[in-house]
């Protein structure tokens, strides 16, 4: 069972996973150097403890010590009670969701061993912006893919912020980082599966006919600004793209990566 410590000290040394939760570049480093990351929030914390993630420690409101008796009961990490005032004043935001907990990080498994049985898989290019990354896989987790394959400059989705936007689904859907850009997509077709890239490339037609008829399919998507790079977009098998409404020239030509990725998730599902 943890052990319940109250702090009365912003400053205790032991608050130290927990501090200045808002300095992205701080935080990177802190949790790359110490192996850890953050989860938030009651649903978050619960799954990260039953996804069988070591705990270093927690951080809670005395009002949700109740609502997570049953975490408390599964570690015997230290539980740091404190007030949400003083709570805000180490974390640098209001806590309102109550609770905190520092997670150890694992080891990166093999594209090979993620790969293993799926037949549906997202693909990310340089998505840097967290919330994007942590609703690209909750979407691709709750439509019904089985994987993720992250290119070396995609954000952390171990960050605390992509982890919240995922509500934990960072924890279910098994997901690694490539280790070859140039070659990522040749090398998944090589495994048997078909590589659709969305973009708004001249010879991109409708999603539904990219993935009618494919088995193993490889969902391809890339950055916020201008999309996939041209090595990305050449070397997938097939271009893709979800049909808008209106045209270029009214403004409206694609989606936001975050919503595209559910609308094509989910029409790739139903092919």
């Amino acid at each position: 069972m943890a052990e319940l410590i109250e702090i009365s000290d912003p400053a205790d040394p032991r608050l130290g996973d927990y501090r200045d939760l808002r300095d992205t570049q701080l935080r990177r480093s802190l949790e790359a150097e110490h192996g850890l990351f953050l989860a938030e929030g009651e649903k978050v914390v619960r799954r990260a403890v039953e996804a069988g993630y070591g705990v270093r420690s927690l951080l809670m409101a005395p009002r949700w010590l109740a609502g997570l008796a049953d975490v408390l009961d599964r570690t015997n990490a230290p539980c740091y009670v404190l007030s949400e005032a003083l709570a805000e004043e180490v974390t640098g935001f209001h806590v309102h969701r109550g609770a905190l907990a520092s997670l150890e990080r694992r080891p990166l498994a093999s594209v090979e061993s993620v790969l293993q049985g799926a037949r549906a898989v997202v693909v990310l290019e340089d998505i840097v912006d967290h919330t994007n990354v942590g609703a690209i896989l909750r979407s691709a987790a709750g439509l019904g893919f089985d994987a993720a394959l992250l290119a070396p400059r995609c954000a952390d989705p171990l960050y605390r912020r992509a982890i919240k936007v995922a509500m934990g689904a960072v924890f279910s859907l098994p997901w690694t980082r490539l280790p070859d850009w140039y070659d990522a997509l040749p090398a998944l077709s090589g495994a048997g599966f078909t590589t659709v890239a969305l973009t708004l490339a001249d010879d991109a037609r409708p999603l539904e006919e990219a993935v009618a008829g494919v088995d193993k399919v490889a969902l391809v998507l890339g950055s916020e600004g201008h999309g996939l790079s041209g090595r990305w977009e050449q070397s997938a098998e097939r271009r893709a793209i979800i049909p808008m409404a209106r045209s270029v020239e009214e403004g409206v030509d694609s989606l936001n990566v975050a919503a595209a990725s559910a609308v094509a998730c989910y029409l790739t599902m139903r092919r």
